[in-house]
């Protein structure tokens, strides 16, 4: 297959390394000093246990443009990068072409195929213009929820912590010959690719955790083990998820842990900073718009009261907002 990963960073760069050394023909999207390496020595890449392996990308490229048609399009950006990539997408596309989601957060395409009262209602957090929805064509789309944890070491070098599984979904959750296709695919190249026939829950359980431990690390600097084992904050945490619960509820999700049994997760992932801290850390922009925002525009949606996740969300934004103009 012809797999183009836009935004071959950890996970991305992970997912086409990966890929590659099975045979598929795989274009990586990348950028700056991590893109210069990948095209000078290839892309490395070490797990876990120490061993690491070199791949040649059939193209590695900034210009999405260059890539040409592709069958498969997975974007590993991060959401608030989706917008400004959208509109090139179209150039990757054959008649037949799926693009594989694999944002943090509510997703964009989140009402769609949803049925009931919300039917094709647009998520403005992620989404305001419809540009993304425009660029990317939701009958296009398989949904995917990401768990592995990798990082870039160094310039074309990624490294795997831990975890290997892209649990897909077809937002209509139908068991398709396409995702079927796909996830064989994935299972070659060593992953696991579950397929569930109800993704949105699958999102909202990553997102149930993520909603409040990644805005709480940012604040504090704190890592998942030390917000868990903190009175407090511990609380706080499980005051922003029973409102998140309450709204996922609402719109139909039946979560199958209990809210301890999620912070129990977390805290025994130990000393992990999350990602959300990781970008404080290095001025990026966050996601916090996809992971926090759009969860408060959803319990507005729902007429649930989001006073705990409201407040995080208002003061994560200044933290990010005063970072970046100290930054210039």
């Amino acid at each position: 297959m012809k797999i183009c990963i836009v935004g071959a960073g950890a996970i991305g760069g992970y997912l086409g390394a990966k890929l590659a050394l099975v045979g598929e023909t795989v274009t990586l999207i990348a950028r700056g000093s991590h893109l210069e390496a990948i095209q000078k020595d290839g892309l490395k890449l070490v797990m876990t246990d120490g061993s690491s392996q070199v791949v040649r990308p059939a193209l590695a490229t900034s210009n999405i443009q260059e890539a040409g048609q592709q069958d498969v399009v997975i974007l590993t950006v991060k959401a608030h990068s989706v917008p400004a990539i959208a509109p090139s997408l179209s150039t990757l596309y054959n008649p037949d072409t799926t693009v594989i989601t694999a944002q943090n957060g509510i997703p964009w395409w989140y009402f769609h195929h949803h049925g009931g009262e919300y039917e094709g209602t647009r998520i403005q957090s992620v989404d305001p213009d419809g540009i993304v929805e425009a660029g990317i064509g939701v009958d296009r789309v398989i949904g995917c929820v990401v768990y592995p944890a990798t990082e870039i070491i160094e310039p074309g070098v990624i490294k795997h912590i831990e975890g290997d599984r892209f649990t897909l979904g077809e937002i209509d959750g139908s068991k398709s010959d396409r995702i079927q296709l796909l996830a064989q695919t994935l299972k070659q190249a060593g992953f696991k690719a579950p397929i569930r026939n109800q993704i949105r829950t699958e999102i909202w359980i990553k997102l149930w955790g993520n909603v409040a431990f990644n805005p709480i690390s940012a604040l504090t600097s704190a890592t998942l083990e030390d917000i868990c084992r903190y009175p407090l904050t511990r609380e706080l945490a499980r005051q922003m998820m029973t409102e998140a619960q309450a709204i996922a509820e609402k719109l139909g999700i039946k979560f199958g842990i209990t809210l301890e049994q999620r912070i129990n997760g977390a805290e025994n992932v130990g000393a992990h900073k999350t990602s959300m801290l990781q970008d404080i850390e290095a001025g990026r922009p966050t996601e916090i718009d996809a992971i926090v925002g759009a969860v408060a525009e959803l319990g507005k949606l729902t007429q649930i009261p989001t006073p705990h996740i409201d407040a995080i969300f208002a003061s994560v934004k200044l933290l990010e907002a005063t970072k970046q103009k100290n930054n210039y």
